[in-house]
């Protein structure tokens, strides 16, 4: 394995692991209404789970309301009976063509226990980026035994891996401040 195949593996390896932190922080309640709060509902219909995405438009037009327009209107008891098991904590309210929830302040013990989830959260990813570095040493130390690199590139290979955790170690911890930001805000 040369030394550039094996950067771009740990680069992607570490840019899906902040994709994974992204998509978890977007499902975080903030004071504001944000249709990413409801993005990894399932919703039974049809016979199987499916993504609330597939069967509605999700929008917040209000900053305190999210509004959930079904394809199909058949489905709309569906997606209702799905929001109320959910654990979210939304009451939605429907007139049988939209449902729309209201999204209620948080209050300031919650705000914290947001803040608490959103840095396990960064750490998981932080964790992830780390095992994605060593996995690349190991790959940088077997091409090196199997003659695929010198003793000098293995050790560039290295050096380039650790900046690149370094980087995305960062752009995790820029992410969770500014979902911090958004959640302590009032």
């Amino acid at each position: 394995m040369t030394s550039d195949e094996i950067l771009l593996d740990v680069e992607e390896r570490m840019e899906k692991a902040i994709g994974v932190l992204k998509h978890s922080l977007a499902g975080i309640r903030t004071g504001r209404a944000n249709p990413g709060l409801v993005d990894s509902l399932r919703v039974e219909a049809y016979g199987s789970q499916v993504p609330i995405k597939q069967l509605a438009s999700v929008g917040a037009p209000e900053p305190n309301q999210i509004v959930i327009r079904p394809y199909d209107p058949g489905t709309i008891k569906d997606i209702e009976k799905a929001i109320q098991v959910s654990g979210l904590g939304f009451n939605p309210q429907s007139d049988g063509r939209i449902i729309r929830l209201n999204v209620p302040p948080l209050s300031t013990d919650v705000r914290r226990k947001m803040v608490a989830r959103i840095k396990d959260l960064t750490e998981e990813s932080k964790v992830a980026v780390r095992n994605v570095r060593r996995d690349g040493n190991k790959m940088a130390d077997q091409a090196e035994k199997e003659k695929d690199l010198s003793e000098d590139e293995r050790d560039k290979v290295k050096e380039d891996i650790q900046e690149l955790t370094k980087q995305y170690e960062s752009q995790a911890g820029d992410l969770a401040r500014a979902r911090e930001k958004d959640v302590m805000e009032d």
